[in-house]
């Protein structure tokens, strides 16, 4: 069967994400194995739900007995970030026609990261090209995750630390684009923390990433033309 340039391209992309996503559905896999629940459930969860760090709670969630209504408001608070990602690419999506509900519903962290940085030769098709590689990157983690609570199921795993790989993760992809970011990515970088530093002292652990988002966005949107300035090598006086 003949594989597409678009298909081609997409992958060349996604690789990098193939082996995080590997390594980290895995360990979500384990986790869910070891709470009680077989590879088929890990296929489920991870093909309907698709939520990354949200599916690492889920864990949590299930084995604490936790109430709907709680768990419905967890998870608007931990994938509310999902809203902001969505806007710049809401125009793009509805050209897609018939995709256009998948691309909502699979835009995670790092389909946004790639989305925001891929450069598409012009002879390819991009819209085929976003749709590839949102779909690659599903199917490395659905495939991580049932194939990490399949070895669940045959070994036992020491698995104390392993629900840290969703933080240790981010954190490697902000030391990265922090390292290669202009002075002006940088500052709101660090406008966006103190944003969250400053939530999560008023709001608490639990509640406090939908006020940092707001807040950031708020401040961002203030400070553009500053910002803009900046990129632009202007003076900022």
């Amino acid at each position: 069967m003949r594989v597409g340039p678009e298909t081609k391209f997409a992958f060349r992309q996604t690789w990098p994400v193939l082996i995080g996503y590997g390594f980290l559905g895995m360990a979500f896999g384990l986790l869910l194995q070891h709470a009680g629940y077989h590879a088929g459930w890990a296929f489920l969860v991870s093909a309907v739900v698709y939520a990354g760090s949200m599916q690492f709670v889920l864990v949590g969630i299930l084995s604490s007995g936790l109430g709907l209504p709680a768990a419905a408001l967890m998870t608007l608070t931990i994938n509310s970030r999902h809203f902001f990602y969505g806007l710049p690419f809401l125009k793009t999506f509805r050209a897609m026609g018939r995709r256009f509900l998948y691309m909502v519903f699979s835009l995670t962290d790092e389909t946004y990261a790639l989305f925001c940085q891929v450069q598409v030769p012009s002879e390819l098709d991009r819209h085929k090209v976003m749709f590839r590689i949102a779909l690659f990157n599903q199917i490395y983690w659905v495939g991580g995750s049932t194939l990490g609570a399949t070895f669940g199921e045959l070994a036992r795993f020491n698995l104390k630390g392993i629900d840290f790989t969703m933080t240790a993760l981010f954190t490697v992809i902000l030391v990265e684009q922090w390292l290669s970011a202009a002075l002006s990515a940088r500052l709101s970088v660090l406008l966006g923390l103190a944003c969250g530093v400053a939530s999560l002292l008023v709001f608490g652990p639990d509640r406090f990433v939908l006020p940092a988002l707001l807040l950031a966005v708020g401040l961002l949107v203030l400070l553009r033309p500053l910002l803009a300035r900046m990129r632009r090598g202007g003076t900022t006086s």
